[in-house]
């Protein structure tokens, strides 16, 4: 061996006493990357269940129905981007399931003209079946909508024993759009037929589509306040950041205290694990070596322990991740991201703190270092 004393001698030599160290690193970086992957799942699934407002701009007159011929007139006359097109529509919901509980889900009635420049507008799909025909009681579902509620061609979707997806007649599935942006229509003659309040709403899309967010933002400041209510994704964004706020505060605290428990717990093992290398270090010093070279392969032993550790967590929260997103999440439609950068970066500080420790130990035991007393096997 060119040199006996490279760094992964001792550890390569010595997989008993190195790999435990490492195993708790890799467990350490697994729990922090889960619990803040799980955290991020949440805003994940807000962004993605309710994504289909990123194509276009809604407009509610607040429950005056005499409103919205003038909300149609305004956005016609002074919107500061060419339009699309200004569709009429009727809301109801239903109720789909997230990791956290039901949510509400809005159910759309458009006419089946309106459909198809809809679905096209989200970046079209094929259909499983096919539209809703007007006035009928069918519905049509973007096919995560369909797995998330496990309905199938045929199934009822509301129903009038369903206080949750309430309809009073059956609204049976007819067609299942395959796309990737959530979405239930119905046809609006069904909705104004059947389905309260009696109040037309409108959907706007800018001709360019990479203009959608300017529309939004005019139609926030120029239609917003007690004039109607605008639903936009840029709004959706900032509610949810709003809204995880002070859990996302929490979580920081929760990951500082694990770091900080788990970087003492490790400091307490290097202290063990280099203490069982006192008569190493003696016989090594008392042979010439200088105090400053062992201390460096020391720590370049640490470095290796910790960056092969963090590495190897960050695999295994991958792969951990990944499983758990083909067996529990995408079954049910759950949104969660095993590429979230966010949850390896909270990560980051545990190597970091655990090598800091470890410098500061090994420090110490260096200072108060007698070669001699070791090779005499007295104890220091």
């Amino acid at each position: 061996m060119r040199n006996p004393l490279a760094p992964t001698v001792f550890l390569l030599r010595n997989t008993s006493k190195t790999l435990p160290l490492i195993g708790v690193i890799v467990l350490a970086v697994m729990l922090i990357g889960g619990i803040v992957a799980i955290m991020d799942s949440i805003p994940l699934s807000i962004r993605t269940t309710y994504g289909y407002s990123k194509a276009y701009l809604g407009v509610s007159p607040r429950g005056n129905m005499a409103m919205t011929p003038i909300l149609r007139h305004i956005v016609k006359t002074e919107s500061p981007v060419p339009l699309g097109r200004v569709m009429t529509c009727r809301v109801s919901d239903c109720e789909v399931k997230s990791i956290v509980g039901p949510w509400r889900f809005a159910v759309i009635g458009l006419s089946q003209d309106d459909m198809s420049y809809y679905l096209d507008r989200l970046g079209g799909c094929t259909i499983t079946g096919r539209l809703p025909l007007p006035g009928k009681a069918e519905a049509l579902l973007s096919e995560p909508v369909a797995r998330n509620l496990g309905k199938k061609l045929g199934d009822v979707f509301l129903g009038p024993t369903d206080s949750n997806n309430y309809s009073p007649n059956e609204v049976r599935v007819v067609g299942i759009a395959h796309m990737k942006p959530w979405v239930a229509l119905a046809p609006i003659e069904y909705l104004e037929k059947y389905h309260f309040p009696p109040i037309d709403l409108l959907i706007v899309t800018a001709k360019d589509i990479r203009q959608q967010d300017k529309l939004d933002h005019w139609a926030y400041e120029r239609l917003g306040g007690e004039m109607a209510r605008t639903y936009t994704y840029f709004r959706l964004e900032i509610e949810t950041a709003d809204m995880f706020k002070i859990l996302y505060t929490i979580l920081n605290v929760v990951i500082a205290l694990l770091v900080v428990v788990i970087t003492l717990m490790m400091a307490m093992l290097m202290n063990i694990y280099q203490s069982q290398r006192l008569q190493e270090f003696g016989l090594l010093q008392a042979l010439g070596y200088a105090r400053k070279r062992l201390m460096r392969r020391v720590l370049s032993e640490t470095a290796l322990v910790v960056a092969g550790g963090w590495i190897l967590g960050v695999v295994s929260a991958f792969l951990l991740m990944t499983v758990v997103k083909v067996l529990l999440m995408d079954p049910r439609a759950f949104m969660l991201d095993p590429f979230d950068r966010q949850a390896y970066l909270y990560s980051v500080p545990v190597p970091i703190a655990i090598f800091l420790a470890a410098t500061w130990t090994i420090a110490l035991r260096f200072r108060r270092f007698d070669p001699v007393g070791v090779v005499e096997r007295r104890l220091v």
